[in-house]
């Protein structure tokens, strides 16, 4: 029996997109997710997760960002989760879009009380929803070949998810990520709330800036673009993480800084072939 229910599919690109829902236990409540299914194929397709940003559900980036062309022709399957749980009861919500709260769940694990009941995007992403993927469409995709990307909050989630759970993607890309959130005055009250005011150690964890410095592990290569004309600029921290990168010889950043391009699905739709084609060099070879 599927642990899944199908809400709406549609046809692209020869292709199907798909809106499906499901009892998440790490979030405790009903949550949604979309994906690309490519055509069929003499080979299973390979898996590209992307993790939307501040704001965002699971429908920004499949409706607006023109992947799913891209994902067509090289045979890559796009899983779209969304930003934070929902439909629950958040007791005295703050009113920031900054989080935290719906559509900022900045893809960590809360540890205070009044966020860990629900906010464990964490643990969702990187094992619930992944295994269900996985478990679910075993017959269409390869298990073994995942990899994942994110625009702002979701670049800073595929960046940490990429580093902690060592190997599970096979390529990591980011378009204008929150680099440094421990150094960003809204970023950092989110953290503050969801893990403790005072645990600074916690905080660093989900930390792009700080995971890249201290990394150890095998080398890879991490392509970011960032708009010049980015209205968030200086809370992205987009030069502290070219430094971090810097101190770590084990990284290859491939910082590509885009001439007049803001924060925006404009931005993300002109240079999305880029990344849909860097990933697929790790994910078809």
């Amino acid at each position: 029996m599927s642990n899944i229910s199908l809400l709406s599919k549609s046809k692209s690109f020869n292709g199907e997109v798909r809106r499906y829902s499901h009892k998440s236990n790490s979030l405790s409540c009903d949550m949604k997710f979309h994906v690309y299914v490519p055509p069929k194929s003499s080979t299973p397709s390979s898996v590209l997760w992307f993790l939307s940003g501040l704001t965002c559900t699971d429908e920004n980036f499949i409706q607006k960002s023109g992947a799913i062309q891209f994902a067509s022709q090289n045979n890559i399957f796009l899983v779209c989760p969304d930003t934070s749980p929902r439909g629950i009861i958040i007791e005295n919500p703050e009113d920031k879009w900054q989080g935290p709260g719906f559509g900022a769940g900045y893809y960590l694990d809360a540890t205070t009380d009044k966020y860990k009941t629900h906010f464990n995007m964490f643990t969702y992403i990187s094992k619930e929803l992944f295994d269900l993927i996985n478990q679910e469409f075993k017959d269409t995709i390869n298990v073994n070949k995942h990899s994942i990307f994110g625009h702002s909050m979701g670049g800073l989630g595929a960046i940490s998810l990429f580093i902690k759970t060592n190997g599970q993607y096979k390529s990591v890309s980011a378009f204008s990520p929150i680099s440094n959130p421990t150094e960003c005055d809204w970023s950092l009250h989110s953290f503050k709330q969801y893990l403790g005011s005072e645990n600074k150690d916690s905080w660093l964890q989900y930390d792009p800036c700080h995971l890249l410095k201290n990394y150890d592990g095998k080398p890879f290569d991490l392509m970011v673009d960032q708009g010049s004309a980015d209205e968030f600029l200086n809370d992205l921290k987009f030069d502290n993480l070219q430094l971090s990168c810097k101190e770590n010889s084990k990284i290859n950043l491939i910082a590509r800084l885009q001439d007049g391009y803001n924060h925006g699905y404009f931005y993300i739709s002109t240079f999305i072939k880029d990344h849909i084609e860097y990933h697929s060099k790790y994910l078809n070879n």
